[in-house]
Parts: structure tokens; C-alpha cells; sequence
């Protein structure tokens, strides 16, 4: 092997364990006693030995399985909407030529600069109005419009030949038959990033499922796991054990969908390209 090579893979590896480092921390701490994990000075082995009791406490404490399950329908449900809405929308945007495109267009654009917790009151109004407080719609439907995944696909639509279409159209195939027999066959990479993208954030997502439900049994594993928090003193071990559960199943997905996510980035210049 060349040295510029192995140079190359020891500053990867380097910059891997950096990058490994804090999650290797949390793991570490979520398997001490809360009494090692705040003891001063701080040691990485704890002096008590390891043990899964935070994680037990965690699970008598609170109904996890009922919170992942909220937590998968509401991402999946989200994910899902958001795929066909930005899809088509992003579509619309790159090869359809309609009354006040361009507008809409920029409108959309512009709209990835506003935050989103501008629109937590009106949003929560609107919930109130259609009756939607503490259900699954309530919690799903204001996370499907996604401006930038609708912008992300546009791009990649228009990087895809405009010959395949008109030979398609010399066909008979209509614009929607077009959509769906060669647009998004080609556009699977672009569609895979983008599903574990929105899957992601719509998991991870705290701040509106918590401000939208106020029923146990409906809670997602981020607001549930907030319950089984105590207000006494700092607990690093229980605050460590519940970020490693939220974000077990995350770590998952990507390992199984990771070349999606890779390709996906490559294909459509996410990676500054």
C-alpha cells in the first residue's frame, strides 16, 4: 500500500473516532450508576462495574414499546405523505409549464428560510378547529410540506433527459403515465435520501408532537421519554440511557439503508457537488 494511502486511512480513522466519540461517551455513561456517572473526577470505567439498571428503570418507568409504535406510524405517516406530496410537486415545478410557476417556485425557495416554530400557533389552531389535537393526524399532517425536499427533487428532475420523455409522449404516455413509469424509476436514489431524511427528522421531531398531544397512550418516544425524567438533581446516566434509546432505532436504519444515503447525496450534489 502507498504511504499516501495509508496516511489517508489513519486521518479517516482519526477523524472517525472523533466522530464516534460522543456517542461512544453516552454509551458508556448510560451503563454506569448515577452515582458513577456523577461522581468528580470523572473516570471512564465506573468503579461500581457496568449495569443495565437505568435502562430497566427507564422501562418500569415508562411505556416505551407504545412510544416507538407512535413513534414509527408518525414517521412513516409523514415520510410517506411528504414523499408524494414533494414528488409531485417537484415534478410540477421541473417539467410542467403552468400559470404562475416561477413565483411559486421562488415562494418555495424562500419559504426554507422561515423557521417552522413561527408557525406552531397557527398550526395548533388549525388542529383545534379540525378537531385533530391528540390523534396521529394531528402530529403527522403539519410535518408533510417540506419546501427544500420539494427543491431537492426538482434539481434532480431536470438533470433527468428531456428525450426520454418525448419519446414516451411519441408513445401516447401522458405527463402522470410519464411520472410513474420513468420518472421515478429513475429517480430511486434521490427518493430513497430523501424517505430516510424525512423519516429521521420525523422521528427525531420533539418540540410539535409534544406541543400537539397530551394523551400517554399517543406520546412518541422523544415526548414519552421526557416523562420519566425527574426534576431532582442531575441524572447523566437516565439522560444518557433515553438518548440512546431514541436513537437506537435511527442507528438501524442507517445501517441498513446506508448506501441509499450515500448514493443518494452523491447523485444530487447534497455533498457540494
Amino acid at each position: 500500500m502507498k504511504p499516501a494511502r495509508v496516511v489517508a486511512f489513519a486521518v479517516l480513522a482519526l477523524f472517525s473516532l472523533l466522530m464516534l466519540a460522543p456517542f461512544l461517551w453516552a454509551v458508556n455513561t448510560s451503563l454506569k450508576s448515577e452515582a458513577d456517572a456523577s461522581a468528580s473526577p470523572v473516570t471512564i470505567l465506573p468503579k461500581g462495574g457496568y449495569t443495565w439498571e437505568i435502562y430497566a428503570r427507564i422501562f418500569q418507568m415508562g411505556d416505551i414499546p407504545t412510544w416507538m409504535v407512535n413513534s414509527l406510524i408518525v414517521a412513516a405517516g409523514v415520510t410517506i405523505l411528504t414523499l408524494v406530496v414533494s414528488t409531485l410537486a417537484g415534478y410540477a415545478f421541473s417539467r410542467l409549464d403552468f400559470t404562475g410557476r416561477k413565483p411559486l417556485l421562488a415562494l418555495t425557495v424562500a419559504s426554507i428560510m422561515i423557521p417552522g416554530t413561527i408557525f406552531i400557533v397557527p398550526l395548533f389552531d388549525e388542529m383545534l378547529a379540525f378537531d385533530m389535537v391528540d390523534t396521529y393526524w394531528g402530529m403527522i399532517l403539519p410535518q408533510v410540506v417540506a419546501p427544500v425536499m420539494v427543491f431537492i427533487l426538482k434539481r434532480f428532475f431536470d438533470s433527468i433527459p428531456r428525450e426520454l420523455e418525448d419519446a414516451a409522449r411519441v408513445d401516447g404516455a401522458g405527463s402522470f403515465l410519464i411520472f410513474l413509469r420513468i420518472v421515478l424509476p429513475l429517480s430511486r436514489p434521490i427518493i430513497a435520501a430523501v424517505a430516510i431524511f424525512t423519516f429521521v427528522g420525523a422521528w427525531n421531531n420533539f418540540l410539535w408532537p409534544y406541543i400537539v398531544t397530551n394523551d400517554p397512550d399517543l406520546m412518541t418516544l422523544p415526548v414519552g421519554l421526557q416523562t420519566v425524567m425527574t426534576g431532582f438533581g442531575v441524572v447523566f446516566a437516565q439522560n444518557m440511557a433515553s438518548a440512546i434509546l431514541a436513537a437506537l432505532p435511527l442507528i438501524v436504519v442507517f445501517l441498513f439503508f446506508q448506501r441509499q444515503i450515500i448514493k443518494g447525496i452523491a447523485t444530487t450534489g447534497l455533498g457540494g457537488q
